[in-house]
């Protein structure tokens, strides 16, 4: 599948997070964490315990041993709401989740960079990938950033705003033109997964091409990747924001050659798209 792939600054990474009533006051475990691991229930997706960047890794990396496992899901409700209940004291929180703006939750530094680099990406069939289309994306990747992210969520999540409101408006602060009165260059189909984040960022480049002189058509909450791939393969979509750690994985059929190093994750995420 011959596609490109541009680096975007912006992360959005897996995180531990625990309420803020569980820290002590240095904003941190007040004892050892492998004792207080050993009084503590995990909560995240069903596949964590045998995963080596979730509970396994946490075993392997940190020495922690958790008291139990509860399975939830993957960094959505479910995890939060167990949080909130007392029913798990640690869980999986995407880092750029809008939870983390209400103050309610603390994320643990991954000091020791267990984590591989998840950092957003767009992914575009090289039949549109022109000099104006990427050099568009790389400017808008390097200003688009965690904290960003956090906020963009938060307008979805809490304040129950659309996509393409929160989208523009985030445009508009940055400077970016969201119309074009001169010649149509091209149209591109902009895809997302089937969560507000990627339909956010799609929304973010496609408004941002159509004020490049791009016809924009817009697909959003396709499906998981198992849809999205195949519909950017037959040319359904024609770009859409993905996660370079968990689509290189995708892509080399888990062979584990993901790394904390976005760079590094990135450049060998190219050569496998280049295939």
């Amino acid at each position: 599948m011959r596609m490109e792939r541009i680096f975007v600054l912006g992360a959005s990474m897996v995180a531990l997070a625990l309420l803020t009533t569980s820290c002590g006051s240095t904003g941190g475990p007040s004892s050892s964490t492998s004792q207080i691991a050993s009084q503590m229930t995990l909560g995240g997706p069903s596949e964590c315990p045998t995963r080596p960047f979730c509970e396994q890794g946490l075993t392997r990396v940190y020495g922690l041993h958790f008291k139990a496992f509860k399975p939830l899901d993957a960094g959505g409700p479910l995890t939060k709401a167990a949080l909130d209940r007392g029913d798990i004291d640690i869980g999986l929180i995407f880092s750029s989740d809008s939870a983390y703006s209400t103050g309610k939750y603390v994320q643990l530094q991954d000091d020791k960079h267990l984590q591989n680099a998840d950092n957003v990406v767009p992914l575009i069939k090289t039949s549109k990938a022109s000099d104006d289309v990427t050099s568009l994306l790389n400017d808008i990747d390097g200003k688009l950033t965690t904290t960003d992210l956090i906020a963009l969520n938060k307008s979805s999540d809490v304040d129950k705003q659309d996509p393409d409101v929160i989208a523009k408006k985030w445009l508009t602060d940055h400077s970016y033109s969201t119309s074009s009165s001169g010649t149509a260059k091209g149209t591109i189909t902009v895809g997302a997964l089937n969560f507000p984040e990627s339909a956010i960022i799609a929304q973010i480049y496609g408004q941002a091409l159509k004020g490049k002189g791009y016809t924009i058509n817009f697909k959003l909450n396709l499906g998981a990747r198992e849809v999205v791939e195949p519909a950017l393969e037959r040319g359904d979509i024609d770009l859409f924001p993905d996660y370079a750690a968990t689509e290189l994985e995708f892509q080399n059929k888990a062979k584990g050659e993901a790394t904390p190093d976005a760079a590094a994750t990135v450049a060998k995420l190219n050569i496998a798209l280049a295939v």
